[in-house]
């Protein structure tokens, strides 16, 4: 054979094992974002199931008790901020998650005050309707968790794969780019006071 067909047959061997190992990173990283996208679907599910109970709790709150009106309108105020942004699965940065995660943990500040409120009105905890809605949104509470948990993970899956040689190399050029994990928040650090 002559130098030059095995050149040439070393070249196209070599652009095939790269087209192979382009084609495997590639299925890869589609494969866990993905799953991300589908395990950040059921967090905003979850977060949604919460929002949808928020109106029954603020309605059934108004008619058990006189209640303190600028509590509710807090609770109003921030459920619609967290229903009003939006975070696009192709678009999971860290920015946008922080944006989503921040007006989430106003409704959660509020729902914990209106929580921390009703405690005054016995008659209001006394009804079937309040505890109803209390239990759902606890229950809602606890599923929000495990799906930001469950997020969290196969984000961790992606951004681990997307790092490990040689993917780093060929997922830039494919367009992949690491995603936003939830983070704990900033007031999760101050322990809440209980006064007696």
């Amino acid at each position: 054979m002559k130098s030059s067909s095995i050149i040439l047959l070393a070249v196209l061997a070599l652009l095939l094992i790269g087209g192979c190992m382009t084609c495997n990173v590639q299925k890869s990283l589609v494969t866990l974002d993905e799953n991300a996208k589908s395990k950040w679907g059921e967090v905003q599910n979850q977060y949604q199931r919460r929002a949808d109970l928020v109106p029954n709790l603020v309605s059934t709150v108004k008619g058990a008790a006189n209640f303190e009106q600028k509590t509710l309108t807090d609770v109003i105020e921030a459920r619609a901020k967290a229903t009003s942004i939006q975070v696009n699965p192709e678009n999971l940065t860290p920015e946008k998650l922080q944006e989503f995660q921040a007006a989430q943990g106003q409704l959660s500040q509020a729902l914990g005050r209106l929580m921390m409120v009703t405690e005054n009105y016995p008659q209001l905890r006394a009804t079937e309707a309040f505890r109803d809605l209390q239990v759902q949104l606890e229950g809602t509470e606890n599923r929000i968790t495990v799906a930001r948990k469950s997020f969290n993970d196969a984000v961790q899956q992606y951004n681990t794969q997307l790092r490990i040689f040689p993917n780093n190399i060929f997922a830039g050029m494919m367009g992949f780019a690491q995603k936003g994990m939830f983070e704990a928040d900033q007031n999760a650090q101050k322990a809440p006071q209980v006064q007696f």
